[in-house]
């Protein structure tokens, strides 16, 4: 539980600083306004939910618990992408038969997870470098490449289809049920 109004800082901010390290346990930002602009600004920053103060303490543990239940869920998520089996919390890719599979980075991983949740559109190389690593605009690198290179590379021995599609938009999953 963050407060966006802190003596020493911006509770934005900092849930900002958490997620572009990696941080990915739930945040409930506390706000004293029903500001829009504050609602907004949070869950852009990665917040999950806020609550608006003064709040009732009944509400507020049940959206903790919502928060930690959602969370939990996620850890044992499964996910198919073109007839494989995605499991993001072990960093597993499975065959579809589940005989073979791969381990990848936590890079990879997100890499995948990201491409899933955009799925169908493109994602542009410069989406993933600000979502993934966390990289300003204008930087030139070639680590989304790499990446996306070692990926495929560890999908190949699990499967023949090319799940991971390049166009001139950027990246895209083939298949997504």
């Amino acid at each position: 539980i963050l407060d966006i109004r802190l003596p020493d800082g911006n509770g934005i901010e900092i849930c900002r600083k958490l997620r572009e390290r990696g941080f990915a346990k739930p945040i409930i930002m506390l706000t004293g306004q029903n500001a829009e602009q504050d609602i907004i600004s949070s869950l852009e920053a990665g917040a999950n939910d806020y609550v608006i103060k003064p709040m009732r303490l009944g509400e507020l543990l049940a959206r903790v618990k919502s928060q930690l239940w959602q969370h939990k869920a996620s850890d044992t998520a499964r996910f198919s992408i073109g007839g494989l089996s995605f499991l993001p919390a072990n960093k597993l890719l499975k065959s579809e038969d589940e005989s073979r599979k791969v381990i990848l980075t936590e890079k990879e991983s997100t890499i995948l997870k990201y491409l899933y949740r955009a799925h169908p559109n493109s994602v542009a190389k410069e989406e993933l470098l600000a979502e993934v690593w966390g990289f300003q605009n204008g930087l030139s690198t070639h680590t989304v490449e790499t990446h996306i290179y070692r990926l495929r590379q560890k999908v190949k021995r699990l499967t023949k289809k090319s799940i991971i599609l390049t166009s001139g938009q950027g990246y895209s999953l083939s298949s997504v049920p």
